[in-house]
This record gives structure tokens, C-alpha cells and sequence, in this order.
């Protein structure tokens, strides 16, 4: 099982979260650890090669964008509370910044 990295504010938002959403994120995930997709997902290519997006809706809309393809971890790239139909471009640019600067520590 692959353990998870909370990149950036990742952990703290999820924190934030209620406690059923925070629940539902962590079942969502441990799925993911293992190597399952999450019951409620969905491929983020704008932010990057292999990025999905859990979907947990209790009461909000809670997301946690995350990449799993690396051998070592499953990475949190940003999670937040979706208040718009559309992932709002600061989300989806915090998600994009984080995997970029994963990109280049992998590399280095």
C-alpha cells in the first residue's frame, strides 16, 4: 500500500473539512493506496498527465486533487471545497504548481 504526501495546504484543508467529508476522503483514498480508483473520481488533464480528482459530497462539494502513477507515493496536490460548477482557476492552478514542483524534485 502506498503511503500518501500532502503537498502545500492539502493536509490542513482536508482537515478543515467535517468530519463526514474528511471520512469520506480518507475511505476515497485508502482505495487509491491500494490501487483502486475512487468510487467518485474524475481525470484533471489540465492540470497534468495522470492527475484525478476525488468527489465527496456531503452537504458541500469536497475535492482532493491527487496523482498516483509514481511508484513511491500517492501525492495530494490540493483539496478544497468546490463552491462553483467549475473548479475555480485558483484551485486548479494551486493543483498545477504543486504537481509542476513535483515534477522537478522527481527529476532532480
Amino acid at each position: 500500500m502506498k503511503r500518501i504526501e500532502w503537498l502545500g495546504t492539502s493536509l490542513n484543508a482536508v482537515r478543515d473539512f467535517p468530519q463526514d467529508a474528511r471520512l469520506a476522503i480518507g475511505q476515497e483514498l485508502q482505495l487509491v493506496q491500494a490501487g483502486f480508483m475512487p468510487t467518485d473520481f474524475k481525470p484533471m488533464p489540465t492540470v497534468g498527465a495522470g492527475v484525478y480528482e476525488v468527489r465527496v459530497r456531503e452537504g458541500k462539494q469536497y475535492r482532493v486533487i491527487y496523482v498516483a502513477k509514481f511508484s513511491d507515493y500517492v501525492y495530494a496536490l490540493h483539496a478544497f471545497i468546490k463552491k462553483t460548477p467549475k473548479t475555480a482557476k485558483p484551485d486548479l492552478d494551486a493543483a498545477k504548481n504543486q504537481y509542476a514542483a513535483l515534477l522537478k524534485r522527481k527529476r532532480s
